[in-house]
């Protein structure tokens, strides 16, 4: 019966189409403009293209039924972090039927929060009953007055963290940084107050991001830790469906992406989709992701360990998770 009815309303498509074309001529109607690009830190925000087509890309027949249902504010948000696999995580989990992702990051709750909830849904995607709508903005997590704001907007927001051995995530984020500014000072220069002394600049952004425990503690003021959940960037390299398993339990969702939906790209170093959503051709994520690292003065490396160790052991406890990062 269902498919009795897709022939007959694109039979009709055609023919009627036809029947406007001799009637009067409809008033031309203008394209809605697109929401501007959003700021955002370089090489984490999706391009004019992806955001064009996010989050409604797909196949004809997806974008047929996605053409109803309404739009609703995030019930699940990857709030971070910054260098530790969210797109990886974002982009395997549009794979599943019952998630409904914006493919560019909104921002919202650290740098458009004036423009009003009201803007923010609707950015997102149409979901049909039984669906969640998701975003991800690694930021999240650093920012202050991101708890609060959320909690506002429900506090029933189920929240995702992906974390990352915090000393290879800083020299992630300091490689991201030289590919747009090449003659920025050496890792080891912007590291340390003072080199000689060994003091450890947590100014630095790259190094302030991965205190996790500093910024869990601003978040447990406002949500339970079992409405976090972990990620280990690490394992979703190593085993993808293994964490995407806990992801989509996590979030009440039917086991349905699993190993068979995988492969490793020894190339890029990290596993690709076989097939990507709304399409039949395997996908690997952008030039931007997996770049090589610069090499570091290993004593740096160590003094950095040392450094992230306390806060290391804190989060293990916080979270009672042992990432396996010493």
């Amino acid at each position: 019966m269902l498919f009795l009815w897709l022939y007959m309303f694109y039979s009709c498509a055609g023919s009627c189409a036809g029947l406007a074309a001799r009637g009067s001529p409809a008033p031309p109607r203008a394209a809605p403009p697109l929401p501007p690009l959003l700021p955002g830190e370089p090489g984490e925000e999706s391009s004019l293209e992806e955001q064009r087509a996010a989050p409604d890309a797909g196949s004809p027949m997806s974008s047929f039924f996605n053409g109803s249902g309404n739009k609703r504010l995030p019930q699940a948000i990857i709030i971070g972090v910054k260098k530790g696999g969210t797109r990886a995580l974002l982009e395997f989990l549009r794979v599943h039927p019952d998630v409904r992702a914006v493919g560019a990051e909104p921002h919202f709750f650290d740098r458009n929060y004036e423009r009003g909830l009201a803007w923010y849904r609707d950015l997102m995607p149409k979901t049909l009953e039984g669906q969640i709508t998701m975003e991800k903005t690694p930021s999240y997590f650093v920012t202050k007055e991101a708890p609060a704001r959320i909690s506002s907007m429900s506090k029933a927001t189920k929240l995702i963290v992906v974390v990352r051995d915090p000393v290879t995530r800083a020299i992630s984020d300091y490689t991201q940084t030289l590919s747009k500014k090449p003659d920025i000072p050496t890792f080891e220069s912007l590291t340390f107050k003072n080199r000689t002394t060994g003091l450890i600049d947590t100014s630095w952004s790259a190094i302030q991001i991965g205190i996790y425990a500093k910024h869990l503690e601003n978040w447990l003021l406002y949500f339970p830790i079992g409405q976090i959940l972990f990620v280990s960037g690490e394992r979703l390299i190593s085993d993808p469906a293994g964490e995407l398993g806990r992801v989509q339990d996590f979030l009440g969702l039917k086991r349905i992406i699993t190993d068979k939906h995988f492969y490793f790209n020894k190339t890029k170093g990290f596993p690709c989709l076989k097939k990507a959503e709304g399409s039949s051709k395997p996908h690997c994520l952008g030039k931007t992701k997996g770049r090589t690292h610069p090499n570091i003065d290993q004593e740096v490396v160590q003094r950095l360990r040392d450094f992230y160790r306390p806060f290391n052991m804190k989060f293990y406890q916080m979270t009672g998770q042992d990432f396996g990062w010493d």
